[in-house]
């Protein structure tokens, strides 16, 4: 009964709308019942079905969604934008393109960036204008000598991880006591196992007293073949020239990059976690 009486109101609103409204809505309903009715496992939209609802998007802007059912209208929303990618598209198509540089001309800006390398793009672009020869800058650095190719070198992470054996990694932080006095917490900690080799305390770092805690890490012939830290003063400009004469290789991480020392700066994170 609840759905003859809902049957019938909505013929009665019907019948207050306009003319073109149901003229609309029995095209679009009789069009998803043609989908539906295809014979296949499965009714497929076709192109011509996306056309149809991206147009009555546009004609019927109102109601369409209302009497959508066999997609959802953000799909039809995305059809209509790739049919908008696609005309203008074809729309900046370029039929001809502009002619291609004759090969003196190719020879010539090769010629000229080998014989000038500091030379930049509009300064080639400047000679070549004296000579008369009018050339984009983007076909200056299309046809320009690039020079030998530099074979890459490892990663970071790739040398971490090929001399994680043999890499310790060295840290200074601060520590402010009760007292209010500030120490400083020097530290070695090994790369393969997170093993802390040794660690002291003291006021006034300096870098005699730092070179003092390395050998006293290294003094029974325990010694890394790497050791990374940081670029505080406080290790003394002499400090790789110390480190190389007992054979460890200096590796000073780059400027204001913490995550290069993750290891020491996560070794940080917990003292200060768990111990202070």
């Amino acid at each position: 009964m609840l759905g003859f009486l809902l049957i019938l109101l909505r013929v009665v609103i019907d019948c207050s709308r306009p003319r073109e409204d149901l003229a609309l809505e029995n095209l679009v309903l009789r069009h998803q019942l043609e989908v539906l009715l295809r014979r296949k496992p499965k009714p497929r939209l076709r192109n011509r079905d996306r056309i149809f609802w991206v147009w009555m998007r546009w004609l019927w802007p109102d109601g369409w969604t209302r009497q959508l059912r066999i997609v959802q209208p953000e799909t039809v929303i995305g059809w209509h934008r790739r049919g908008w990618r696609l005309y203008w598209t074809w729309r900046s198509r370029t039929r001809f393109g502009r002619p291609r540089l004759s090969m003196e001309v190719r020879e010539l800006i090769a010629r000229i960036s080998r014989g000038n390398p500091l030379w930049g793009t509009e300064r080639i672009r400047g000679e070549l204008l004296k000579l008369e020869i009018v050339v984009s800058n983007r076909s200056i650095r299309r046809y320009r000598w690039r020079g030998p190719k530099h074979e890459r070198s490892q990663s970071w992470r790739t040398f971490l991880r090929n001399q994680m054996m043999g890499i310790w990694a060295a840290d200074l932080f601060v520590v402010q006591t009760v007292g209010f006095q500030t120490l400083y917490v020097f530290f070695l900690i090994r790369h393969e196992r997170r093993e802390l080799i040794h660690f002291n305390v003291t006021a006034s770092p300096t870098a005699a007293w730092i070179w003092r805690q390395v050998i006293a890490a290294t003094a029974w012939g325990s010694q890394p073949r790497h050791l990374i830290h940081d670029r505080d003063n406080a290790y003394g400009g002499d400090f790789g020239t110390k480190l190389a004469g007992i054979g460890i290789a200096d590796v000073r991480t780059p400027y204001r990059a913490p995550l290069a020392n993750s290891v020491a700066e996560r070794a940080v994170r917990t003292f200060r976690q768990e111990c202070l």
